[in-house]
């Protein structure tokens, strides 16, 4: 990672506001609502042999996760589709992971921001796995922060706000010697890791936490229609923490993570096991167009 460009300073292209520039011409004004107030929503998507997978939900999910935030983007989920595509083949990228990126602009500032206008990029860059599980599987702290509650903050918006305390948490997890985090809610149920949803096995059924106060993810859904189509039994309900020694498998899933099987979190164990192996192998093979759902 030390060896890593830093993101500003690139060969490449980035789409910023309708017109592909160069990576690092990119700029946004100091003074941008979004820097001072996070009003910023954004999206992670990965394409696959040139194919962005599930692009049009994501491009989707950005316009609603804005609007959730008061401000609408002038771009439709056909736009934003052309224009990641474009991205992608500007920078000759075939496996990619892709950000569009929307924020008020610098129009106004101060706490209020209806003078603002709506801003939007997307970047794309080669990524490789986000999290290596190695053979035995994720260890996962326990964060120290928990998801707010559904009534504090937009949670069902990919808000960029809203991962204040994922990065917070991750920090802490990682100078303790973990990977990442899992997370509890508001409650103290289980949620999820800091970037990626939760899923639990025991005696082959599928469980895994009702999205209530954290974003429903595109894999996630992804994964849950994969083990139906498989026959797997899926359980959407509140865990609670000392539920976890109960449960013989542990997985996480997110666009950037994909699916990364766990091997413990805090107090817990779980083994590495045949049905995450086989999620996995399912998910591989839909993102690169070898399985339908």
């Amino acid at each position: 990672m030390a060896d890593e460009p830093n993101y500003d300073d690139r060969d490449g292209w980035i789409w910023l506001d309708g017109r592909l520039v160069p990576w690092r011409e990119a700029n946004v004004h100091i003074l941008t609502h979004a820097l001072h107030y996070a009003s910023s929503v954004f999206e992670g998507v990965r394409a696959y042999d040139g194919n962005i997978f599930e692009l049009s939900w994501h491009s989707q999910r950005l316009r609603n996760s804005a609007s959730m935030l008061g401000f609408d983007l002038p771009w439709s989920v056909e736009e934003i589709d052309a224009a990641c595509i474009e991205t992608l083949a500007a920078n000759n990228l075939k496996d990619a992971y892709v950000r569009p990126v929307a924020w008020r602009g610098s129009e106004q500032m101060g706490v209020s921001a209806q003078r603002t206008k709506p801003h939007m990029a997307i970047a794309v860059w080669y990524w490789g796995a986000y999290l290596d599980p190695g053979a035995s599987g994720l260890r996962l702290d326990i964060a120290p922060w928990r998801r707010p509650a559904p009534f504090t903050a937009p949670v069902q918006a990919k808000a960029a706000g809203l991962y204040m305390i994922a990065t917070m948490s991750k920090h802490h997890a990682e100078a303790r010697g973990y990977q990442d985090a899992l997370m509890f809610d508001y409650r103290g149920q289980v949620a999820e890791a800091t970037g990626a949803n939760a899923f639990f096995i025991r005696d082959g059924v599928l469980y895994t936490p009702t999205p209530e106060c954290f974003l429903n993810g595109i894999t996630r859904q992804s994964v849950i229609k994969l083990a139906r189509k498989r026959g797997i039994e899926v359980v959407e309900r509140a865990i609670w923490p000392e539920e976890l020694e109960s449960f013989q498998e542990f997985f996480l899933t997110g666009s950037a993570a994909e699916i990364v099987p766990v091997g413990s979190a805090g107090p817990w164990n779980f083994q590495v096991g045949d049905l995450s192996r086989q999620i996995q192998k399912d998910y591989s093979d839909l993102v690169r167009g070898k399985l339908k759902l």
